[in-house]
């Protein structure tokens, strides 16, 4: 049996908001994540769902606990090691894509896959191939500006693949959009992780979307129980 993806075990977290105690956020969270398996993340507004991806994403660090990605502990390394696995191994949608509003649609699924060490024939054969699975290869040429909001969050989903990851953390990548164009966004995210086999943990408040995933967790009062 392969490892998980995503494995974490008593990950905790609290903040000092300047004000007298600690905010506790997370409380011992336990959550593990298998090849190819989609899981939703539902939880109420300020519950710490964004702050769970980010430990999940090593952008930040837990007070207590472990996370492994690839069955890899990456407790305690150092940023060198934590950006490397970061860069390669995972990919991230976020509900405001934070597209490249100088670069065109195709330059922004390039560009990470230079940063990573590709050639740009190589980048750029993956990003046509990408913005074609999507449906977006006669707007590759645009820039996000001439994009609708459901055709820049397809890139955004591209871009987030082009280094091929293990591991897909998703922050409401639907929230922003009408019902209609979330349900198509929606159906070409899951495609693609269906065709990658990666993992994919997605914080989303739409419980229908949820319900077609693998599984659905509820993270409440600093813990993450089944739903």
């Amino acid at each position: 049996m392969s490892d998980p993806v995503l494995k974490l075990a008593g990950v905790a977290k609290g903040y000092n908001l300047g004000t007298p105690g600690e905010v506790q956020v997370l409380r011992g969270v336990d959550l593990s994540i298998a090849p190819g398996e989609t899981v939703a993340l539902v939880a109420p507004s300020g519950a710490g769902k964004s702050t769970l991806l980010h430990i999940s994403g090593l952008l930040d660090t837990p007070d207590a606990g472990t996370v492994a990605i690839g069955g890899q502990d990456m407790t305690g390394r150092g940023d060198r090691a934590r950006t490397g696995v970061r860069r390669r191994d995972v990919g991230f949608i976020y509900q405001f894509h934070h597209l490249l509003p100088e670069f065109t649609a195709a330059e922004n699924v390039i560009l990470p896959q230079l940063a990573d060490g590709a050639g740009r024939r190589q980048a750029t054969a993956r990003a046509a191939e990408l913005l074609d699975r999507v449906g977006l290869s006669a707007r590759a040429d645009h820039r996000p500006a001439a994009l609708s909001g459901g055709e820049q969050q397809r890139v955004a989903f591209c871009r987030a693949l082009a280094n091929r990851p293990r591991l897909l953390l998703a922050d409401e990548p639907t929230g922003n959009l009408d019902p209609y164009t979330s349900d198509r966004v929606f159906d070409v995210l899951m495609a693609l992780v269906a065709e990658t086999g990666l993992a994919a943990l997605i914080a989303t408040h739409n419980l229908e979307l949820a319900a077609r995933m693998d599984r659905v967790l509820r993270l409440e009062n600093g813990t993450v129980a089944a739903q």
